[in-house]
């Protein structure tokens, strides 16, 4: 795993641990819904956080007879998994505990300045994560807006701490926001409300993390940037016509397989078409800054069947 993601990660996991902490003291306090449906978030998010560096540990095993590839796609499948915690222990939970609360006759916001201090404190730690979180995937984005790195990066963990970061800071402020207005109208559902805005601002994180990750799972070329320079590192290789046919897939976020089929000049013998082969291997590596596993074939041009070049 990359020492940015890592950073992010174990921020990320500190902060999130100390928020829980308060919230739980604040809602013995309190009694407020809004103020456990966040501790029970900030207990899924620090989950979150080990179920990553997990992940990224058990990513970098050897590869193996039974897994020949390596096991680079646990990353994708615990942040998958991440998905499926913060939708359920977080967002469903929310929304139950603010239609229960809802459904009460009525239920008391009691010391609502214990609230406010800890959602204040809650705010100031997670945003010190949510900044940690940008200031390392700034790094890695380049020129791409926030909403592509988060669809198409290819790294999980980045996108996902950066959205758990956000939804954590919006539910701090939900949550702040609807225990303030039923202490001043005295009306506590609006508590309620809040805690159920919460549940959703979660689910609907999550229902964009699981359609992510699960496209990640069933393996995603490299980026158009990336394609453009294997492609180009084919066709400059002295020896090579042209290429024929090529495609890449993430086999993990630091490892690419690239499968290509490459027109050769005519008349090598068996040394010199072994020779080109291994020189354009060297030329993908050199292009691009990722771990490639690369398989090519000689192959000749048949007009009836065009060039192509997929992802």
């Amino acid at each position: 795993m990359a020492s940015g993601s890592t950073k992010a990660i174990v921020a990320a996991l500190f902060a999130n641990l100390g928020i829980a902490i308060a919230k739980f003291v604040g809602y013995a306090f309190t009694s407020s819904s809004s103020m456990l449906a966040e501790a029970i978030h900030s207990v899924a998010d620090t989950s979150n956080q080990a179920l990553l560096l997990l992940g990224g540990r058990r990513a970098r095993r050897d590869a193996t007879a039974a897994h020949p590839f390596g096991f680079g796609r646990e990353r994708y499948f615990w942040s998958f998994i991440v998905a499926l915690v913060l939708f359920t222990l977080g967002g469903l939970f929310a929304i139950y505990e603010g239609v229960h609360k809802l459904g009460e006759a009525s239920h008391e916001v009691s010391n609502v300045e214990w609230a406010i201090g800890i959602l204040t404190l809650g705010i100031v730690l997670e945003g010190y994560s949510f900044r940690t979180a940008v200031k390392e995937s700034r790094l890695v984005k380049g020129d791409t807006s926030w909403w592509e790195f988060i669809r198409h990066s290819r790294t999980p963990e980045l996108p996902v701490v950066l959205l758990e970061d956000l939804g954590a800071l919006m539910g701090l402020v939900l949550a702040l926001l609807g225990i303030s207005i039923a202490a001043i109208t005295e009306d506590s559902r609006w508590d309620a409300y809040g805690t159920i805005s919460i549940g959703v601002l979660l689910v609907l994180i999550a229902a964009v993390l699981v359609f992510e990750m699960k496209s990640l799972l069933i393996g995603e070329s490299a980026l158009g940037g990336m394609r453009k320079k294997i492609v180009r590192a084919i066709e400059d290789t002295p020896g090579v016509n042209r290429l024929l046919h090529m495609r890449t897939q993430h086999i993990g976020p630091d490892e690419l397989l690239v499968a290509a089929k490459i027109q050769l000049k005519p008349g090598l013998n068996t040394a010199k078409i072994a020779a080109i082969i291994n020189l354009t291997e060297q030329r993908i590596r050199e292009a691009v800054a990722i771990r490639c596993m690369i398989y090519l074939e000689p192959d000749v041009f048949d007009p009836d069947h065009p060039d192509l070049i997929g992802g």
